[in-house]
């Protein structure tokens, strides 16, 4: 007889985890199919070893730039082993985290490939033993893997996708990274922080395409200047690898050659597999169509996360699966909505964005007040040494309405919740203007962008 539940939740990454637990709370019996490590990708193989990495490269960055500081580091050197070691010990750090929240919050975890099997059905099969539960409803959060290359395959040996590039056995001497999205330059900041020669292909006629145009030109002249050979308008026609390295032949037919390649091309949905297609679950290339509740075409059958397609954003899986299980239990949450998701590149400068850009603003009808202030006119930007980048708003003309912010520079991935709190407030450029901001602090170049929006900026 089928074990049964309220809710069974299949994949237990920041998605499904959370929303597990937010049933838990509601009071919903629920149980999570997990096939691999709590957490997901995200928290094992994702947003957070890969942060690990990137401080690690970041004080990597400060020693061998000590005197910029009044400071003497002689020698700087680093064991590689160690610095994988310490970033996969974070991640198990976190798992342990999400085991103990499942066992506090009474949520059944079930190890194995997770299955539709019909109506309210999902068979778990683990070591070649099936184990089928029952629920009245089931939340799809099974995630996305990295996209490969048709014609070149990813090895783990010169090939890596993001997986392999957290877990080095040797440093690249130069470096091929394929994408420039968030993931792909992070790990360039990663590698070339750590002395690797790098170059990054990038299909568009811009690096970091989905960000605001002048951030992305901000970045090619800061990566330029750090050393990265950046190729935009540009791809890879064919990579040929050897034991010893990888031959790329660019389009327009140059050839040249590297110790490793990253591919970091996008993501394909997990969906194969998981009784879709029995059920009549719709799809669009892949993902899974959802409606602001998480609600598919089926009934009872849930999907929330990378496999409902993007942002392709942890948080916004979080979010998605609390307005989810809301709805499961009777609540009444407001639709999910992507208007206000904040995107962050830990890079170094590091890239944080909210809403609409210039340009995206101006498509949609908006007459826009752009309002701009550098890291170079805020005292603490200068006393940490961090006098590189901006900050970007833009607002509506006619009521004020903030309509998007965009940032690069020092510890921007924090200050831009702060402009992601003011547009859930719904605030207007008034409200950010009468806003006491503490001194000295970074965040005082937010409010001086929003002053000069309006010709009111003090410092600049």
């Amino acid at each position: 007889m089928a074990d049964t539940y309220d809710l069974i939740v299949l994949g237990s990454g920041p998605g499904g985890y959370v929303a597990a637990i937010r049933a838990s709370q509601l009071g919903l019996k629920t149980a999570i199919v997990e096939r691999e490590k709590l957490g997901g990708i995200c928290l094992n193989w994702g947003c957070i070893p890969t942060k690990a990495l990137l401080r690690t490269s970041e004080i990597h960055h400060y020693l061998t730039h000590a005197s910029s500081y009044g400071l003497k580091a002689e020698k700087v050197s680093f064991d590689l082993a160690a610095i994988v070691d310490r970033s996969r010990k974070v991640a198990g750090q976190l798992n342990m985290g999400v085991k103990g929240l499942m066992k506090k919050n009474k949520v059944t975890v079930v190890e194995g490939e997770g299955t539709l099997a019909g109506k309210g059905t999902l068979v778990v099969t683990k070591d070649g033993k099936k184990t089928e539960l029952s629920a009245k409803s089931i939340l799809i959060a099974t995630g996305a893997r990295a996209r490969d290359l048709p014609f070149a395959k990813a090895d783990g040996e010169r090939i890596w996708t993001y997986r392999h590039a957290m877990v080095p056995k040797e440093m690249p001497s130069k470096l091929l990274v394929i994408g420039s999205g968030a993931i792909g330059v992070e790990f360039a900041s990663f590698y070339s922080d750590m002395g690797a020669e790098v170059t990054i292909v990038e299909m568009l006629d811009r690096i970091l395409p989905v960000e605001d145009e002048e951030v992305s030109a901000f970045m090619h002249k800061a990566l330029t200047k750090q050393g990265m050979k950046l190729h935009v308008s540009s791809g890879v026609e064919k990579l040929d690898v050897s034991k010893t390295g990888v031959r790329a032949t660019l389009k327009g037919g140059e050839t040249q050659e590297f110790s490793h390649a990253i591919i970091a091309i996008g993501i394909v949905p997990n969906t194969e597999n998981i009784g879709l297609e029995a059920l009549g679950v719709k799809t669009d290339r892949g993902h899974i169509v959802t409606d602001g509740f998480g609600r598919t075409n089926v009934e009872g059958v849930y999907a929330i996360g990378d496999v409902t397609g993007p942002p392709w954003l942890a948080h916004k899986a979080s979010h998605e699966g609390v307005v989810c299980v809301e709805a499961i239990a009777g609540k009444k949450p407001h639709p999910f909505e992507t208007w206000n998701i904040p995107g962050c590149t830990y890079s170094r400068p590091q890239i944080a964005s909210v809403g609409l850009t210039e340009a995206k603003a101006k498509e949609a009808g908006h007459k826009v007040k752009v309002g701009k202030f550098p890291f170079i006119g805020n005292g603490k930007a200068i006393a940490l040494s961090e006098a590189e980048g901006f900050v970007k708003t833009v607002f509506d003309e006619g009521t004020g309405e903030l309509l998007g912010a965009h940032m690069v520079g020092a510890e921007v991935t924090e200050l831009i919740q702060g402009y992601v709190v003011a547009r859930q407030l719904e605030t207007t450029e008034q409200d950010l203007m009468h806003t006491v901001f503490a001194h000295p602090t970074l965040s005082e170049m937010m409010h001086e962008s929003v002053l000069d929006a309006y010709g009111r900026v003090i410092h600049y």
